[in-house]
């Protein structure tokens, strides 16, 4: 689920750090390299905006 509170551009980062119960920093961190560096965080960024419900309990 996207976050509905944490987040910078849909929430998609954010979601993420909460289902792995990661540090944020570091899940922007490796899809800003995949989105720059080979364009595939781009398209899973995208893909997941469009397929994942925005959570508004967290």
């Amino acid at each position: 689920m996207r976050s509905g509170r944490d987040k910078k551009i849909a929430g998609v980062c954010a979601g993420v750090t909460h289902y792995f119960d990661m540090d944020p920093t570091i899940v922007r961190v490796i899809w800003g390299v995949l989105a720059f560096g080979y364009g595939a965080g781009v398209v899973a960024y995208i893909i997941l905006w469009i397929i994942a419900p925005e959570a508004s309990d967290y």
